[in-house]
Protein backbone atom coordinates (compact mmCIF):
# COMPACT_ATOMS: atom_id res chain seq x y z
CA UNK A 1 0.00 0.00 0.00
CA UNK A 2 1.02 3.46 -0.33
CA UNK A 3 3.21 5.23 2.35
CA UNK A 4 2.98 8.76 3.44
CA UNK A 5 5.25 10.20 5.91
CA UNK A 6 6.29 13.80 6.80
CA UNK A 7 9.53 14.56 5.10
CA UNK A 8 12.38 16.11 7.03
CA UNK A 9 14.30 19.06 5.17
CA UNK A 10 17.32 16.50 4.12
CA UNK A 11 14.33 14.27 2.84
CA UNK A 12 13.33 17.00 0.84
CA UNK A 13 16.69 18.20 -0.50
CA UNK A 14 17.34 14.49 -1.45
CA UNK A 15 14.37 14.30 -3.30
CA UNK A 16 15.22 17.43 -5.17
CA UNK A 17 18.75 16.01 -5.62
CA UNK A 18 17.19 12.94 -7.81
CA UNK A 19 14.81 15.05 -9.49
CA UNK A 20 17.36 17.01 -10.92
CA UNK A 21 19.39 13.66 -11.72
CA UNK A 22 17.11 11.85 -13.31
CA UNK A 23 15.83 15.39 -14.95
CA UNK A 24 19.31 15.65 -16.69
CA UNK A 25 19.44 12.16 -17.75
CA UNK A 26 17.09 12.65 -20.62
CA UNK A 27 19.53 15.33 -21.93
CA UNK A 28 22.27 13.39 -21.45
CA UNK A 29 21.27 10.24 -23.35
CA UNK A 30 19.93 12.73 -26.39
CA UNK A 31 23.54 14.03 -26.46
CA UNK A 32 24.84 10.18 -26.55
CA UNK A 33 22.46 9.60 -29.43
CA UNK A 34 24.17 12.19 -31.77
CA UNK A 35 27.23 9.83 -32.03
CA UNK A 36 26.15 6.19 -30.69
CA UNK A 37 23.15 4.14 -32.22
CA UNK A 38 19.93 3.41 -28.97
CA UNK A 39 20.85 -0.02 -28.47
CA UNK A 40 24.32 0.92 -28.11
CA UNK A 41 23.30 3.61 -25.69
CA UNK A 42 21.22 1.40 -23.53
CA UNK A 43 24.26 -1.47 -23.58
CA UNK A 44 26.38 1.41 -22.49
CA UNK A 45 24.25 2.36 -19.31
CA UNK A 46 23.05 -0.67 -18.03
CA UNK A 47 26.64 -2.51 -18.39
CA UNK A 48 28.46 0.49 -16.19
CA UNK A 49 26.28 1.21 -13.61
CA UNK A 50 25.74 -2.70 -12.96
CA UNK A 51 29.27 -2.55 -12.52
CA UNK A 52 29.33 0.12 -9.94
CA UNK A 53 26.22 -1.40 -8.30
CA UNK A 54 28.15 -4.58 -7.54
CA UNK A 55 31.01 -2.45 -6.21
CA UNK A 56 28.37 -1.38 -3.75
CA UNK A 57 27.53 -4.58 -2.87
CA UNK A 58 30.25 -6.05 -2.21
CA UNK A 59 31.31 -2.42 0.24
CA UNK A 60 28.32 -3.26 1.70
CA UNK A 61 28.84 -6.86 2.61
CA UNK A 62 25.28 -8.06 1.16
CA UNK A 63 25.15 -11.79 1.11
CA UNK A 64 24.21 -13.48 -2.76
CA UNK A 65 20.76 -14.90 -3.20
CA UNK A 66 21.54 -19.02 -3.67
CA UNK A 67 18.08 -19.47 -5.17
CA UNK A 68 18.22 -19.62 -9.23
CA UNK A 69 14.75 -18.24 -8.97
CA UNK A 70 15.94 -14.99 -7.81
CA UNK A 71 18.39 -14.71 -10.36
CA UNK A 72 15.74 -15.25 -13.28
CA UNK A 73 13.76 -12.64 -11.50
CA UNK A 74 16.74 -10.42 -12.24
CA UNK A 75 16.59 -11.10 -15.72
CA UNK A 76 12.82 -10.48 -16.19
CA UNK A 77 13.47 -7.08 -14.02
CA UNK A 78 16.40 -6.17 -16.07
CA UNK A 79 13.83 -6.53 -19.59
CA UNK A 80 11.32 -4.68 -18.17
CA UNK A 81 12.32 -2.22 -16.27
CA UNK A 82 15.38 -1.19 -18.25
CA UNK A 83 15.98 -2.98 -21.45
CA UNK A 84 12.86 -2.51 -23.15
CA UNK A 85 11.81 1.02 -21.57
CA UNK A 86 15.57 2.32 -22.35
CA UNK A 87 15.49 1.22 -25.92
CA UNK A 88 12.14 2.61 -26.64
CA UNK A 89 12.68 5.66 -25.20
CA UNK A 90 15.95 6.27 -26.80
CA UNK A 91 14.40 5.14 -29.85
CA UNK A 92 11.52 8.01 -29.32
CA UNK A 93 14.37 10.63 -28.46
CA UNK A 94 15.80 10.68 -31.66
CA UNK A 95 12.40 11.92 -33.23
CA UNK A 96 10.87 14.20 -30.31
CA UNK A 97 12.37 16.50 -27.58
CA UNK A 98 13.55 15.18 -23.88
CA UNK A 99 11.15 17.55 -22.68
CA UNK A 100 8.28 15.78 -24.30
CA UNK A 101 9.84 12.31 -23.62
CA UNK A 102 10.13 13.27 -19.95
CA UNK A 103 6.32 14.49 -19.70
CA UNK A 104 5.51 11.19 -21.16
CA UNK A 105 7.22 9.40 -18.92
CA UNK A 106 5.42 10.64 -15.89
CA UNK A 107 2.70 8.72 -17.06
CA UNK A 108 4.42 5.70 -15.47
CA UNK A 109 2.72 6.19 -12.17
CA UNK A 110 -0.74 5.81 -14.23
CA UNK A 111 -0.11 2.35 -15.59
CA UNK A 112 1.45 1.56 -12.76
CA UNK A 113 -1.78 2.11 -10.68
CA UNK A 114 -3.95 0.11 -13.37
CA UNK A 115 -1.45 -2.50 -13.29
CA UNK A 116 -1.26 -2.81 -9.83
CA UNK A 117 -5.04 -2.81 -9.24
CA UNK A 118 -4.96 -5.87 -11.75
CA UNK A 119 -2.54 -8.02 -10.41
CA UNK A 120 -2.05 -7.05 -6.41
CA UNK A 121 -4.59 -8.10 -4.30
CA UNK A 122 -3.66 -5.48 -1.69
CA UNK A 123 -3.95 -2.29 -4.26
CA UNK A 124 -7.51 -1.94 -5.37
CA UNK A 125 -8.62 0.60 -7.57
CA UNK A 126 -10.33 3.57 -5.55
CA UNK A 127 -12.26 7.00 -6.20
CA UNK A 128 -9.10 8.46 -5.63
CA UNK A 129 -7.19 6.42 -7.92
CA UNK A 130 -9.93 6.57 -10.92
CA UNK A 131 -10.01 10.13 -10.83
CA UNK A 132 -6.09 10.26 -11.22
CA UNK A 133 -5.57 8.13 -13.58
CA UNK A 134 -8.34 9.89 -15.25
CA UNK A 135 -7.09 13.11 -15.47
CA UNK A 136 -3.08 11.75 -16.27
CA UNK A 137 -4.92 10.12 -19.18
CA UNK A 138 -6.42 13.25 -20.21
CA UNK A 139 -2.93 15.38 -19.72
CA UNK A 140 -0.80 12.44 -22.10
CA UNK A 141 -3.86 13.03 -25.01
CA UNK A 142 -3.65 16.33 -24.82
CA UNK A 143 0.60 16.08 -24.53
CA UNK A 144 0.35 13.70 -27.81
CA UNK A 145 -1.91 15.49 -29.59
CA UNK A 146 -5.05 12.86 -31.04
CA UNK A 147 -5.15 14.00 -34.22
CA UNK A 148 -1.39 13.93 -34.48
CA UNK A 149 -1.93 9.68 -34.31
CA UNK A 150 -4.15 9.82 -37.52
CA UNK A 151 -0.90 10.14 -39.63
CA UNK A 152 1.38 8.08 -37.63
CA UNK A 153 4.46 9.85 -39.05
CA UNK A 154 8.38 8.99 -36.90
CA UNK A 155 6.83 11.66 -34.61
CA UNK A 156 4.04 10.06 -33.15
CA UNK A 157 5.53 6.60 -33.66
CA UNK A 158 8.43 8.03 -31.30
CA UNK A 159 5.80 9.20 -28.28
CA UNK A 160 3.86 5.92 -28.26
CA UNK A 161 7.30 3.93 -28.03
CA UNK A 162 7.79 6.50 -24.78
CA UNK A 163 4.78 5.48 -23.79
CA UNK A 164 4.48 1.87 -24.41
CA UNK A 165 8.26 2.14 -22.30
CA UNK A 166 6.22 3.68 -19.18
CA UNK A 167 3.87 0.53 -19.70
CA UNK A 168 7.12 -1.90 -19.01
CA UNK A 169 7.86 0.24 -16.23
CA UNK A 170 4.78 -0.23 -14.89
CA UNK A 171 4.59 -3.82 -15.26
CA UNK A 172 8.18 -4.04 -13.21
CA UNK A 173 6.85 -2.75 -10.78
CA UNK A 174 4.30 -5.23 -9.91
CA UNK A 175 6.92 -8.06 -10.74
CA UNK A 176 8.74 -6.80 -8.25
CA UNK A 177 6.33 -6.77 -5.98
CA UNK A 178 5.49 -10.50 -6.31
CA UNK A 179 9.20 -12.05 -6.74
CA UNK A 180 11.73 -9.40 -5.28
CA UNK A 181 10.09 -8.97 -1.77
CA UNK A 182 12.68 -9.12 0.70
CA UNK A 183 15.44 -8.52 -1.13
CA UNK A 184 18.02 -6.11 -0.30
CA UNK A 185 16.95 -2.94 -3.21
CA UNK A 186 20.94 -2.83 -3.54
CA UNK A 187 21.24 -5.90 -4.31
CA UNK A 188 17.90 -6.27 -6.40
CA UNK A 189 19.03 -3.14 -8.87
CA UNK A 190 22.74 -4.71 -9.19
CA UNK A 191 21.12 -8.20 -10.35
CA UNK A 192 18.21 -6.09 -12.47
CA UNK A 193 21.20 -4.09 -14.42
CA UNK A 194 23.33 -7.47 -14.81
CA UNK A 195 20.22 -9.21 -16.19
CA UNK A 196 19.57 -6.15 -18.88
CA UNK A 197 23.14 -6.16 -19.58
CA UNK A 198 22.84 -9.92 -20.49
CA UNK A 199 20.06 -8.64 -23.11
CA UNK A 200 21.36 -5.95 -24.38
CA UNK A 201 25.35 -6.20 -25.34
CA UNK A 202 24.44 -8.78 -27.55
CA UNK A 203 22.05 -7.37 -28.94
CA UNK A 204 23.54 -4.09 -29.63
CA UNK A 205 26.31 -5.76 -31.18
CA UNK A 206 24.38 -7.89 -33.64
CA UNK A 207 21.93 -5.28 -34.62
CA UNK A 208 24.09 -2.26 -34.30
CA UNK A 209 28.04 -3.73 -34.78
CA UNK A 210 31.24 -3.19 -32.09
CA UNK A 211 30.37 -0.56 -30.14
CA UNK A 212 33.44 2.32 -31.01
CA UNK A 213 36.24 3.38 -29.06
CA UNK A 214 36.68 6.59 -30.70
CA UNK A 215 33.83 9.10 -29.11
CA UNK A 216 34.15 13.27 -28.73
CA UNK A 217 34.52 14.11 -25.13
CA UNK A 218 30.97 14.82 -24.85
CA UNK A 219 29.61 11.87 -25.73
CA UNK A 220 31.67 10.28 -23.18
CA UNK A 221 30.39 12.50 -20.57
CA UNK A 222 27.26 11.95 -21.65
CA UNK A 223 27.59 8.15 -21.41
CA UNK A 224 29.43 8.70 -18.16
CA UNK A 225 26.57 10.69 -16.63
CA UNK A 226 24.07 8.58 -17.55
CA UNK A 227 25.26 4.74 -16.41
CA UNK A 228 27.32 6.71 -13.23
CA UNK A 229 24.92 9.34 -12.05
CA UNK A 230 21.84 8.76 -13.87
CA UNK A 231 21.62 5.35 -13.10
CA UNK A 232 23.99 3.56 -10.41
CA UNK A 233 24.13 6.45 -8.09
CA UNK A 234 20.23 7.41 -8.83
CA UNK A 235 18.83 4.08 -7.78
CA UNK A 236 21.64 4.42 -4.36
CA UNK A 237 19.80 8.00 -3.56
CA UNK A 238 16.20 6.27 -4.80
CA UNK A 239 16.30 3.62 -2.35
CA UNK A 240 17.58 5.65 0.17
CA UNK A 241 14.81 8.82 -0.11
CA UNK A 242 12.25 6.07 -0.43
CA UNK A 243 13.20 5.22 3.06
CA UNK A 244 13.34 8.63 4.19
CA UNK A 245 10.00 9.69 2.81
CA UNK A 246 7.61 6.88 1.34
CA UNK A 247 6.78 5.75 -1.91
CA UNK A 248 3.92 8.45 -1.52
CA UNK A 249 6.12 11.33 -0.86
CA UNK A 250 8.85 10.05 -3.65
CA UNK A 251 5.83 10.13 -6.27
CA UNK A 252 6.51 13.89 -6.10
CA UNK A 253 9.86 12.78 -8.08
CA UNK A 254 8.10 12.41 -11.09
CA UNK A 255 6.64 16.00 -11.20
CA UNK A 256 9.98 17.42 -10.83
CA UNK A 257 11.65 15.63 -13.32
CA UNK A 258 9.78 17.16 -16.09
CA UNK A 259 10.39 20.66 -15.47
CA UNK A 260 14.16 20.45 -15.25
CA UNK A 261 14.43 18.15 -18.36
CA UNK A 262 12.20 20.76 -20.24
CA UNK A 263 14.29 23.94 -19.23
CA UNK A 264 18.09 21.81 -20.05
CA UNK A 265 16.29 21.05 -23.25
CA UNK A 266 15.52 24.08 -24.26
CA UNK A 267 18.94 26.20 -22.83
CA UNK A 268 21.28 23.20 -24.22
CA UNK A 269 19.69 21.82 -26.94
CA UNK A 270 17.22 24.71 -28.00
CA UNK A 271 14.15 22.66 -28.26
CA UNK A 272 11.20 24.49 -28.41
CA UNK A 273 7.55 22.45 -27.19
CA UNK A 274 4.15 22.38 -28.27
CA UNK A 275 1.78 24.55 -26.35
CA UNK A 276 -0.07 21.54 -25.72
CA UNK A 277 2.72 19.64 -24.64
CA UNK A 278 2.64 21.93 -21.63
CA UNK A 279 -1.01 21.59 -21.25
CA UNK A 280 -1.30 17.81 -21.30
CA UNK A 281 2.00 18.27 -18.65
CA UNK A 282 -0.71 20.41 -15.93
CA UNK A 283 -3.17 17.69 -16.58
CA UNK A 284 -1.02 14.87 -16.12
CA UNK A 285 0.90 16.86 -12.84
CA UNK A 286 -2.45 17.30 -11.56
CA UNK A 287 -3.68 13.36 -11.89
CA UNK A 288 -0.24 12.39 -10.27
CA UNK A 289 -1.12 15.27 -7.12
CA UNK A 290 -4.38 13.42 -6.93
CA UNK A 291 -2.89 10.25 -6.99
CA UNK A 292 -0.33 11.15 -4.34
CA UNK A 293 -3.17 12.19 -2.24
CA UNK A 294 -2.66 15.48 -0.89
CA UNK A 295 -5.13 17.36 -2.99
CA UNK A 296 -7.88 14.63 -2.23
CA UNK A 297 -7.70 15.62 1.05
CA UNK A 298 -7.25 19.38 0.71
CA UNK A 299 -10.59 19.09 -1.51
CA UNK A 300 -12.86 16.47 1.04
CA UNK A 301 -11.58 18.73 4.02
CA UNK A 302 -12.95 21.71 2.03
CA UNK A 303 -16.07 20.11 1.16
CA UNK A 304 -16.79 18.96 4.83
CA UNK A 305 -16.50 22.53 6.08
CA UNK A 306 -18.40 24.35 3.79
Amino acid sequence: MTQQKDMSPRAWAELALLALIWGASFLSVRYALDEVAPLTTVAHRVFWAALILWGAVWAMGLPLPRRPGVWGAFLVMGLFNNAIPFTLMAWGQLHIESGLTSILNASTALFGVMLAALLLADERMTQRKAVGVLLGFAGVATAIGLDNLRSLDLRSLAQLAVVAGTVSYAAAGVWARKTLAGQPPQLAAAGMLTGSSLIMIPLAWTLEGAPSARLTPTTLLAIGYMAVIATAFAYLLYYRVLAMAGSGNLMLVTLLVAPVAILLGAWLRDEALNPAAYGGFALLGLGLLVLDGRIWRLAARWVSQA
